[in-house]
């Protein structure tokens, strides 16, 4: 037996443990920059997820990967599956390892801010909606708040720190974010890249939330 016959009966055999115990979830595949999501399905199969495959932990606050356990061996990374417990992008599916996933709670769009001549500052600029270019839209992600908060530059007695969030996204060939970068979710938060890391499980993002 060499390594791929291998993978392939660890995936056959994940696949026979959701038959028992999971839920029916479907699967899709990006076709472009934009809305991963309103592509045909390209299966439905069970799945089930998990924090240890001894099922003795639940989830906790903060954390938003999984171990999902299906039949993957016609998934890729960036894959997403949908159903029960919501949408799961696939994040790493590592040799002979568990298949890391991670759950999303948001859907977002990622822009690109483009820069009007300033006026009376030299070069500097501002960002308004209409210099705004979109370079993913509708993708599911995780936003999870972060361990800081940044303080009001107003500094008033009743101002409160402006959140810091982690996102994380899956990657989209040739798509790369940029510091400053602007990321807008379904509840219509605005949040502004501050650095952003590519990985080979997708985008991990620490963004800090801006007025809309």
């Amino acid at each position: 037996m060499d390594g791929t016959k291998l993978q392939s009966k660890i995936y056959i055999g994940y696949g026979k443990a959701a038959k028992r115990i999971g839920f029916e979830y479907q699967q899709f595949r990006a076709t472009s920059a934009n809305n991963p999501l309103a592509t045909i399905a390209l299966q439905t199969l069970p799945a089930s997820f998990t924090t240890k495959f001894t099922y003795s932990a639940p989830n906790k606050y903060g954390e938003a990967t999984w171990l999902g356990l299906f039949d993957a061996r016609e998934f890729a990374v960036g894959d997403f599956l949908v159903g029960r417990q919501g949408t799961f992008f696939i994040a790493a599916m590592q040799d002979t390892l568990p298949i890391l996933c991670v759950q999303t709670n948001r859907t977002v769009n990622v822009l690109r801010v483009g820069q009007d001549a300033g006026v009376g500052l030299g070069g500097w600029a501002g960002d308004k909606p209409s210099t705004e270019t979109v370079i993913m839209h509708g993708w599911p992600a995780s936003i999870l708040q972060g361990t800081k908060g940044e303080t009001n530059e107003a500094r008033l007695p009743q101002d409160v720190k402006t959140p810091w969030w982690a996102i994380l996204l899956p990657a989209w060939p040739g798509v790369v974010f940029r510091t400053s970068d602007i990321i807008r979710d379904d509840l219509d938060r605005k949040y502004v890249i501050s650095s952003a890391e590519l990985t080979d499980m997708g985008w991990r993002i620490t963004a800090m939330q801006a007025q809309v």
